[in-house]
């Protein structure tokens, strides 16, 4: 019998099962064993598992069907953005293919942004971009850069744009830490960013959208490299 600490017993128990599944070892339509069945490998009462199970169904990862017993679902056909944060903290992997869909979708909301805003959307712009510069300390100075994509969204004046930027954001949350490095220096931050403000606010999409592309690539890079250099370290410290 494996047990479990008692004191976190649900939080423990989720994170084991979460784990099966997502490496494999639970593929997306199979059947879990019995409830009795796992409870019992586990050391846990049916009501903790049930507990980890509707965390898991939350998450959308597990649908339960009564009588018929528990399925892992397909959450890459079914599934939604809001699981990126999960999957970014089970496999790091996934902060490439978060950063190409940056890329595309950064270069657009910059371009209709240029076509879109309005004065007073320019000015906060502006406003966000001296918080960037101000800002002291990398942690600081990414957060306040964060808040000028996020108005650059809402300058498109589509809704939908906007939420993609928080759904991308918040997904690399889980190793943000690690993708400092772009912001280290808030004057370098901030001189990197100003050309895709100052093309909205000169309404020139084109100009926008390859400042954008600029700007992105190149903190893509840095962040890939922190990141892997936060790995070797995790490694060579294990």
């Amino acid at each position: 019998m494996e047990a479990l600490p008692r004191e976190t017993t649900v939080d423990v128990l989720e994170k084991r099962l979460r784990e099966d599944i997502l490496a494999g070892r639970h593929p997306a339509g199979s059947m879990l064993p019995p409830e009795r069945e796992l409870a019992d490998r586990f050391g846990v009462n049916r009501t903790t598992l049930k507990h980890a199970f509707g965390r898991l169904v939350h998450s959308g990862l597990l649908e339960t069907r009564h009588g018929v017993g528990t399925r892992v679902r397909d959450y890459l056909r079914l599934g939604g953005a809001d699981l990126l944060p999960m999957l970014v903290r089970h496999s790091p992997d996934w902060i490439g293919e978060i950063f190409e869909v940056r890329r595309t979708i950064g270069a657009l909301i910059a371009e209709r942004a240029a076509a879109r805003a309005t004065a007073a959307q320019v000015a906060e712009l502006r406003a966000l971009m001296t918080a960037v510069g101000d800002a002291d300390g990398g942690e600081d100075v990414q957060l306040a850069d964060a808040e000028v994509h996020r108005a650059l969204a809402r300058a498109t004046g589509n809704r939908v744009y906007v939420l993609l930027t928080n759904t991308l954001f918040n997904a690399y949350l889980p190793v943000r830490a690690a993708l400092v490095a772009p912001f280290l220096d808030a004057g370098v931050a901030h001189d990197r960013l100003a050309p895709v403000v100052e093309a909205v606010a000169a309404s020139d999409e084109e100009a926008a959208r390859v400042a954008a592309g600029a700007y992105l690539s190149a903190t893509e890079r840095i962040m890939l490299e922190g990141l892997a250099a936060s790995r070797e370290r995790r490694d060579g410290a294990q």
